[in-house]
């Protein structure tokens, strides 16, 4: 695709918890999710960011293929947001570069953007053709609960799920766990018989929440509404993992 462009919101060249390996990581900017405990709140506006051509954007990236090994085989690039599905159509050129120089290629998305019709498919068709791995963030079983923890219900998001998993795509799941809010063990047992019904899942991770991006709220002068909520314990952490990781 002739200029197409896309916005980014931070590059991390040294990235070790976003895929396998080490991970060149793209953080693009734009999302219409507000989860209550998101880290990166500064991504959420479509405006700003530095403008990129897919193909200075892979310059930037191969800057650090030694990092990957040999063959480029223990990592790669991921790209995540902010919502990387907001600017499908850059993140598929730029996936298709990738792959042109044998880069493995992740994207790390919560699913919000997906559509079941025609014109979306066709465009996340080309996408997925391009990524060897999806890590999707599951935020909540419930639909309702959601809704009230990120502004959007979820049933696209399971609906693409199963779409990748009918597609042979690799896919990572992961929750953050927040105590009182999404470490209902029923909700638990919910989403893994869920994940159970995937045919691609490699791997669910259990990502105990935090506040290290709470200066981000207090510097955009948004009220954090987790402000009282702590972080997971071990034990908590530990039952999380008995149910959802077999």
């Amino acid at each position: 695709m002739e200029n197409c462009k896309g916005y980014v919101h931070v590059l991390e060249s040294f990235g070790s918890v976003d895929g396998p390996g080490v991970r060149f990581v793209v953080f693009m900017q734009g999302c219409h999710l507000r989860c209550k405990y998101c880290h990166n709140p500064d991504t959420w506006s479509f405006k700003g960011g530095k403008e990129y051509l897919p193909e200075e954007l892979l310059k930037e990236a191969l800057k650090y293929k030694t990092y990957w090994g040999k063959d480029m085989k223990n990592g790669g690039v991921t790209v995540s947001g902010g919502e990387p599905l907001c600017q499908i159509e850059f993140v598929t050129e730029f996936f298709k570069l990738l792959k042109s120089k044998g880069v493995h290629t992740a994207l790390d998305t919560a699913g919000q953007p997906f559509k079941n019709d025609k014109e979306f498919l066709e465009k996340f068709d080309s996408l997925i053709k391009y990524t060897d791995l999806v890590l999707l963030d599951i935020k909540e079983f419930d639909t309702q609960k959601h809704k009230e923890l990120t502004g959007f219900g979820n049933e696209n998001i399971f609906k693409m799920a199963k779409y990748l998993s009918d597609k042979n795509v690799p896919m990572w799941i992961r929750h953050v766990l927040v105590p009182s809010v999404t470490d209902d063990e029923e909700s638990l047992r919910n989403l893994r018989e869920f994940i159970d019904t995937l045919k691609t899942v490699e791997k669910v991770e259990i990502l105990p929440y935090h506040t290290l991006g709470l200066f981000k709220w207090e510097n955009l002068k948004i009220d954090y509404p987790l402000k009282d909520v702590r972080s997971p314990s071990k034990e908590e952490i530990k039952k999380a993992e008995s149910i959802m990781i077999k």
